[in-house]
């Protein structure tokens, strides 16, 4: 299964990346650009998703796929900004990526315009920029293959969601907390990365415990921090069979369930969210059987 999934989807981290979001242009030929870039998109630079918006202009279905939902829990709210396509560029440097953009741009042409572009990067062997550790509970093998390659379905076997949130921390409110207080917003040690042994229940690792749903919501995360001139943060990037994994985590998250808000919050913010369906790949390129094309 896994060598029918864009060969990107579960490779580890990239000394730097690139997002790139499209929306639909206005009477735009949706099925021949997205037919262009079946043919002419090289998986091996980055990961394809498309969003419901370019799915809906088809007339199509991917199933289990929909628009990335707005939230409000007690004092916290995490908005939708969902786009039509989503491409997640990974390479050594960023030359590499800025060639992969202008192919992708003359790929989609006129029917898709570039809505946002965030540049990220690796930050002391996959730290946060609060300098936790990243990614610490990432299944590994065969069981990151169970949790974001979808197993069934003729057209959609080795497909994989991913949702796509970007965060904006304040550093400067974090560090102004104690070692201790900072540690028990996350779970662990920032200096051992172990889990503390009583953390309190709105411990990031407590809101997000996997293990703790029932089927268990395992993701595949890939996420990476970025700076700007003025604000930097986290594009938190979790590939899913199914994307009621992350959804489960994320209502927790905000409280929706039992108005307990995860430790995050109390010092980073969501400002954008999407839900991307990442198609299979066939004879090395996008296989869009399930779109029609």
């Amino acid at each position: 299964m896994i060598e029918l999934a864009q060969p990107q989807l579960l490779a580890p981290i990239p000394p730097v990346g690139r997002f790139l979001t499209f929306r639909i242009a206005p009477e735009a030929d949706v099925r021949a650009a997205l037919t262009q870039l079946r043919d002419d998109f090289a998986p091996d630079c980055g990961v394809a998703g498309i969003g419901e918006p370019a799915i809906l202009a088809l007339g199509a279905q991917v199933p289990g796929l929909r628009t990335f939902p707005a939230l409000s829990g007690p004092a916290t709210s995490v908005p939708s900004t969902q786009q039509a396509l989503m491409f997640f560029l990974r390479g050594p440097d960023r030359g590499i990526l800025f060639d992969a953009t202008q192919k992708i741009r003359e790929i989609v042409g006129e029917a898709f315009i570039l809505e946002d572009v965030n540049d990220t990067f690796t930050y002391h062997g996959g730290r946060d920029l609060t300098r936790f550790e990243d990614g610490t509970e990432n299944p590994c093998d065969e069981k990151a293959v169970a949790a974001a390659i979808v197993a069934d379905g003729e057209s959609m076997r080795g497909s994989s969601f991913v949702a796509v949130q970007r965060w904006v921390h304040d550093l400067g409110r974090f560090h102004g907390f104690s070692g201790e207080r900072r540690n028990q917003l996350i779970g662990r040690d920032a200096d051992t990365n172990d889990e503390l042994e009583d953390p309190p229940p709105f411990a990031h690792i407590k809101r997000a415990e996997q293990e703790a749903y029932d089927p268990p919501a395992f993701m595949v995360r890939r996420s990476m921090p970025w700076a700007g001139a003025e604000r930097e943060g986290l594009e938190f990037v979790a590939f899913v069979e199914s994307l009621d994994r992350y959804e489960r985590v994320l209502r927790r998250m905000t409280g929706c369930d039992d108005g307990i808000i995860d430790g995050l919050f109390r010092f980073s913010r969501p400002i954008t969210g999407g839900y991307y369906w990442c198609p299979p790949v066939r004879d090395g390129k996008l296989n869009l059987t399930q779109l029609g094309i």
